[in-house]
């Protein structure tokens, strides 16, 4: 069977229009993690207009659709829909003007600085097509529309009852779009990001006046040492070829220039890609924190509190072989390329298959206009990843080309579930 030419994917040029609309309204309007009630809302309307069995409010703000069109397999599609307290400086007529509350109360600006937007489009788009043509495929469709992805979000729906409520998958499959030009698609088998673990470190010190730091224990100072030192984890505890980043996200305190305060706070992320490595970077980070307080006389010791964390993402190596065969009908066998190393980014998505107990597979495909990428060369950016000067995921001036990238994302998520569904006569 010829996916590429699926008759899923017929009516999608007419289907463009409607979907840029959407696109560029939700692009308009972000909301941060566990706060997507309008974007929930909206995904739920046009589900059930589609002919969708919808379940809202699933771990806080989740939606989830379900399909079925006879018997077969069972696939899940997964899109994310939350955007990032990021101040949009990407000049596009629909750019994001939004602020919100954050979780410490305070008012910040808010953008779809990772392109969830496009995933959620992108997902919309091809249930869509799945409803308006159920005879050209047999089984059932999981629709995820997932809260809080940049936070760690799948596991509120899992502990909602996902496995209890749903349709029981045979294979999870997600994708993001990249900062690479639209038309290329890559993934890998096993490791395709890394695990992130986040720390909130409080240094307690003793504060007093600026001008007699000798009668204070000085905790910038402390978080300073602890900042530096920390850079010598990776370049000084971690081989070569081991896959390994330390950074200090955030370091607050005090209030005045002339004040030496109580307390420091740094926020500190860990990346790893086995077990192995995340323990011996936690232990060395851990260390360090303790030793440099120590070193300081801080009057206490630290308190090391432990964020949300991400699990490494893991494709199915079977599972991959058809995902990639997807890609390459849809992109062309020298579009669709296979990435030598795991991504240093991390990613909820794999909490659906570990706990379903299924396959799972994830991807990524272009999202910005190939006039930017100027002599590109497909083995270059394998090689040395996305050039230093195009804005990637998370920049305030990361902006998808929502033509023809929309179209892309749409063509690969239903030839990818086109893997695993059955059509008539089977």
């Amino acid at each position: 069977m010829n996916h590429a030419s699926h008759p899923l994917t017929a009516g999608l040029s007419g289907l463009l229009p409607d979907l840029r609309d959407v696109y560029e309204d939700l692009h308009a309007h972000p909301e941060l993690s566990f706060q997507e009630k309008r974007t929930a809302q909206i995904v739920a309307g046009k589900l059930r207009d589609q002919g969708w069995d919808v379940t809202e409010g699933v771990g806080a703000t989740g939606v989830v659709g379900v399909l079925r069109s006879g018997e077969g397999p069972t696939v899940l599609l997964r899109a994310d829909m939350d955007g990032l307290p990021v101040k949009e400086e990407t000049g596009l007529p629909y750019a994001s003007t939004v602020t919100a509350l954050d979780d410490q109360g305070e008012t910040v600006p808010v953008m779809h600085a990772c392109g969830h937007d496009v995933h959620v489009t992108c997902l919309l788009g091809a249930t869509a097509l799945l409803a308006a043509d159920r005879e050209s495929w047999r089984g059932t469709v999981v629709a995820v529309f997932q809260p809080a992805e940049e936070v760690g979000g799948a596991p509120s729906m899992i502990e909602d009852g996902f496995l209890e409520r749903f349709p029981r998958a045979d294979v999870c499959l997600g994708q993001h779009v990249a900062p690479i030009p639209v038309g290329f698609a890559g993934t890998r088998h096993g490791t395709v990001m890394v695990a992130s673990d986040n720390l909130h470190v409080r240094l307690f010190g003793t504060g007093g006046h600026g001008s007699a730091p000798e009668t204070t224990v000085d905790p910038v100072v402390m978080a300073a040492a602890i900042v530096m030192r920390l850079q010598t984890v990776v370049s000084r505890e971690v081989g070569a070829t081991q896959m390994a980043v330390v950074t200090v996200g955030a370091l607050r305190a005090g209030t005045k220039e002339n004040i030496i305060p109580d307390t420091a706070d740094l926020k500190i992320n860990i990346r790893s890609a086995t077990p192995a490595m995340r323990e011996k970077l936690l232990t060395a980070v851990k260390r360090i924190i303790r030793a440099e307080a120590e070193a300081s006389a801080a009057p206490r010791e630290p308190e090391i509190t432990e964020l949300p964390s991400f699990p490494v993402t893991v494709n199915d190596p079977g599972a991959t072989d058809k995902v990639l065969a997807a890609m390459a009908q849809v992109l062309g066998p020298e579009r669709a390329f296979t990435l030598p190393h795991a991504l240093p980014g991390s990613e909820d998505f794999g909490t659906f298959g570990s706990a379903l107990g299924v396959p799972s597979v994830f991807w990524h495909f272009g999202g910005l206009d190939p006039a930017s990428f100027e002599g590109f060369r497909l083995e270059d950016l394998i090689d040395q990843g996305v050039p230093a000067d195009i804005p990637g995921n998370h920049s305030p001036r990361f902006a998808p080309l929502a033509e023809p990238a929309l179209d892309t994302g749409v063509r690969l998520l239903l030839s990818a579930a086109a893997e695993w569904l059955g059509h008539p006569g089977t």
